[in-house]
């Protein structure tokens, strides 16, 4: 039996292709949401979402309950069809859904003037809109309100409006903050699915609280509860989103409409012969694993090669392409299943992988922490200077390419400095890379070799390693008894030559004291004086030579 609501819709179907010819003429007149609109901003940010780009368009033409449509044709109804769909979502949903002109003007906008962009948010639907639902369906409100998230931002994560708002649901900075959202230089939890649906929920309830009506809400979502209230007072106090909205923000007054034509045309998108665009994956292809380390996206994207277009795309909230981890702050990494698997297997390689880039920096950054300068004051002397900072006269010669023992007061010696990492490393060898905060007394350990081993295979002259650095970390294969008595003479012979190195004489002038001798040099204290020359008595005699130090 054919329906009267059957035979109205077959009705403006012919009266709609026969008017195919005049179409262009028509749309001259329709009405027209001006480039700066933020609801067609949106829509714009989405057609440049990188992820997009890359990616086969696909439509999967489903039979229409009414009847296949051509491709490429773009059905339009009579107010009364539009109505009735009206009365039926109003009739499933707590929310007081209302059908008028300022509605349908968005409907042209998102079924008509902008289908592809709409077919793109139909696709990410499949992404979020569980989560969306989940959350909703938790906190007890409806779950159309899902359909704000696209009005916001047109489901594009990273989105950000003209005023600073960002994300899916694009709160602003301090709105985020007071529903705990961490915002700082490598994170942004408003771009974070998870985190900033939940406190969307939260804000609604909040907002619902207040009204204790959900067009209200939402409208104080997009202007704040100072904009509504005004509104409300301007208006004689009526409590209705339709009355106040005159009294608005003009973005405000287009908002609760164009959620409106937002949930007819997803619930009736086969009417309008819309189909989604898939993104290149869904809410189930998506599986997550806890990061507690500092980790690199381009490191993940390089080592399981997945385009990092895709890995910004599924974590939007890391800033830097950074996360940020550490034992006490865990964040969330989201990878497609057929990643999840090859990442847990190769964990530690990818933790501790770094680009010859990265690890040059690294060697940069250490030196410049390990390096130390020391201005050389009166009276001062190689020796002394070496003793100070527990190198050796050779090493100061070195690192300041000095020729002799002359220096000056005023001049700045370097006197400590980074080892060069071992560039010439037998493959044979047990080799280990310097981690950022290990020390050797950590190396030792963990391979079960002393301190004083590792130093002696890697020509280490003291416990000064850096991030990158390679380290011998096994008794070098070949090395026989004979080489390891030979370092060992090697070693004797080096402290033997350090024991015997000649003494720093001073003579005594006429007045002096050992008080007075120590004070003219700031390295030396009295008792060095007595224990190099064995006094028993604070008694000098004038041209009298004492030893200050060992050269």
């Amino acid at each position: 039996m054919v329906t009267r609501t059957a035979i109205i819709l077959l009705i403006c179907i012919i009266f709609k292709i026969n008017l195919l010819a005049n179409d262009n003429k028509k749309n001259d007149h329709s009405f027209q949401i001006s480039k700066d609109d933020p609801i067609v901003a949106m829509l714009d940010s989405l057609a440049n979402l990188k992820v997009y780009k890359n990616i086969a368009v696909y439509k999967e033409q489903k039979p229409s309950v009414i009847e296949s449509f051509p491709t490429g044709f773009v059905p339009e109804y009579c107010d009364s069809v539009y109505k009735a769909r009206f009365d039926e979502l109003d009739r499933l949903s707590p929310i007081n859904f209302v059908y008028n002109s300022s509605v349908k003007n968005f409907i042209n906008l998102y079924a008509k003037n902008r289908r592809d962009l709409t077919e793109r948010i139909m696709g990410l639907s499949e992404l979020y809109f569980p989560y969306f639902e989940e959350q909703l369906d938790k906190h007890g409100i409806p779950l159309e309100l899902k359909y704000i998230a696209v009005i916001e931002s047109a489901l594009n994560p990273v989105a950000r409006s003209r005023v600073g708002a960002t994300g899916i649901w694009q709160f602003m900075y301090g709105t985020g903050r007071m529903y705990g959202l961490e915002v700082n230089s490598y994170v942004d939890d408003r771009s974070d699915i998870v985190k900033s649906t939940i406190a969307a929920c939260e804000h609604f309830v909040d907002l619902f609280n207040i009204y204790d009506d959900w067009l209200l809400a939402m409208a104080a979502y997009n202007a704040g509860p100072g904009n509504v209230n005004r509104a409300i007072r301007r208006s004689g106090g009526v409590r209705d989103f339709w009355s106040i909205r005159g009294f608005l923000p003009r973005e405000t007054r287009n908002y609760v409409p164009a959620f409106m034509a937002v949930a007819y045309v997803m619930e009736y998108s086969d009417h309008h012969n819309l189909y989604p665009t898939p993104p290149p994956y869904t809410d189930l292809d998506i599986d997550t694993l806890n990061i507690n380390q500092i980790l690199s996206l381009r490191n993940i994207s390089k080592i399981l090669d997945i385009p990092i277009d895709h890995l910004r795309y599924l974590n939007p909230s890391f800033r830097q392409n950074i996360i940020p981890g550490s034992e006490n702050n865990t964040y969330t990494l989201r990878l497609p299943k057929k990643y999840s698997g090859l990442f847990v297997t190769n964990e530690e390689k990818i933790y501790n992988y770094k680009t010859p880039e990265e690890i040059r920096q690294e060697e940069l950054a250490a030196q410049m922490r390990e390096t130390t300068v020391h201005v050389v004051r009166q009276g001062e002397v190689l020796g002394t200077i070496a003793r100070r900072y527990g190198c050796t006269v050779g090493e100061i010669q070195r690192w300041n390419n000095l020729r002799g023992t002359l220096i000056r007061p005023g001049q700045q010696l370097i006197v400590r400095a980074p080892m060069p990492a071992n560039t010439n490393i037998s493959t044979d060898n047990n080799v280990h890379v310097v981690r950022s905060g290990e020390t050797l007394g950590v190396i030792s350990n963990r391979y079960r070799v002393s301190i004083d081993s590792i130093k002696r295979w890697n020509n280490l002259s003291s416990t000064t390693i850096y991030a990158g650095q390679h380290l011998i970390i096994k008794e070098p294969e070949g090395m026989t008894t004979k080489q390891k008595k030979k370092e060992e003479e090697e070693k004797g012979k080096e402290k033997s030559e350090k024991e015997t190195q000649a003494f720093i004489y001073y003579e005594v002038q006429k007045g002096d004291t050992l008080a007075d001798i120590a004070d003219k040099y700031p390295d030396i204290e009295i008792e060095q004086l007595i224990k190099f020359n064995n006094f028993c008595e604070n008694k000098l005699k004038p041209g009298q030579k004492i030893i200050l130090s060992k050269e």
